[in-house]
């Protein structure tokens, strides 16, 4: 590492809170060198309150661009100066690209969630999904599943002062995707939850909840809700199995963890920094056996 750094490498960072998981840096270090390309990658701890000064940070810093993990999302899509289409609809940014001091704000995490699908041979064409969470990354997924042909998304989030936010981004996808069925429920519902999840063919977490230090809890209550031929998916992806993937391999189901979708939007964000492709194969081998 020390003999790639010099007084012309240009810095791209993750932000968020918390980061040390992150297996970020690892993947884009080691894609910089393997490629010659004259960046280094770190993680910062950002809280949402402090985002609009990281970001003032990124300009003083001539820095390419950073990565944006929760909570900061949303607060960060408030402070660039312009957002990609989906960035719009979602109001959430993951990637965030530094043009001579314009911020442009990107979201990749629907991609890499329906690539990470893909990659494990399901389609998400003509499929009912429930996905637990509000937030950037939940929001993401659910746009990207709809805009890629999903017939039906069932949305749990909790009742609190952004439940407001949740019932809006069901009606924008109803907009932008006309015919599909669209519902949002009270994530503390746990009798409509099992029931919801009982006829889906994909359900995925896209809270926090299975993140360490909440490594021990589920968001799915009632494990009676999981069968064999259901699609058991988690955006979190430190620990590689949470509680929720655990329980549902136990009853059968098909589990993708989050390692996947990290890859998948990270290889859309690369190309965004660099315009080229990030080194898949090696990088999936390297980091990302499952």
């Amino acid at each position: 590492m020390e003999e790639r750094i010099s007084g012309h490498t240009g810095l791209l960072a993750l932000i968020g809170s918390p980061v040390g998981h992150s297996g970020s840096p690892a993947m884009y270090n080691y894609s910089f060198a393997k490629l010659g390309l004259d960046y280094a990658y770190v993680a910062f701890d950002v809280k949402e309150d402090q985002v609009k000064e990281a970001l003032d940070a990124v300009k003083l810093f001539h820095m390419r661009g950073i990565n944006v993990t929760m909570p900061d999302k949303t607060e960060a899509a408030k402070y660039v100066d312009e957002l990609s289409p989906a960035a719009q609809i979602i109001g959430a940014v993951n990637t965030i690209v530094n043009d001579d001091g314009r911020l442009t704000g990107y979201i990749t995490d629907g991609e890499g969630f329906v690539h990470n699908l893909k990659d494990h041979g399901v389609d998400i064409k003509g499929k009912k999904i429930t996905v637990a969470g509000g937030g950037g990354a939940a929001t993401a997924i659910q746009v990207q599943c709809a805009l890629d042909g999903a017939r039906e998304i069932t949305i749990f989030n909790i009742k609190d002062a952004f439940f407001e936010r949740t019932l809006q981004t069901a009606e924008k996808i109803r907009k932008a995707v006309p015919g599909i069925v669209v519902n949002v429920y009270d994530i503390a519902d746990t009798a409509k939850m099992t029931e919801e999840i009982t006829s889906s063919d994909i359900f995925a977490n896209a809270t926090i909840v299975g993140m360490k230090p909440m490594d021990d809890q589920s968001v799915v209550k009632d494990l009676s809700a999981f069968r064999p031929g259901l699609v058991v998916c988690d955006a979190v992806y430190n620990p590689a199995e949470t509680k929720l993937l655990r329980e549902a391999k136990e009853a059968g189901c098909t589990c993708i963890g989050g390692k996947g979708m990290l890859l998948w939007q990270g290889v859309a964000a690369f190309r965004l920094y660099t315009g080229m492709d990030m080194p898949v194969e090696e990088v999936k081998e390297k980091f990302f056996h499952e």
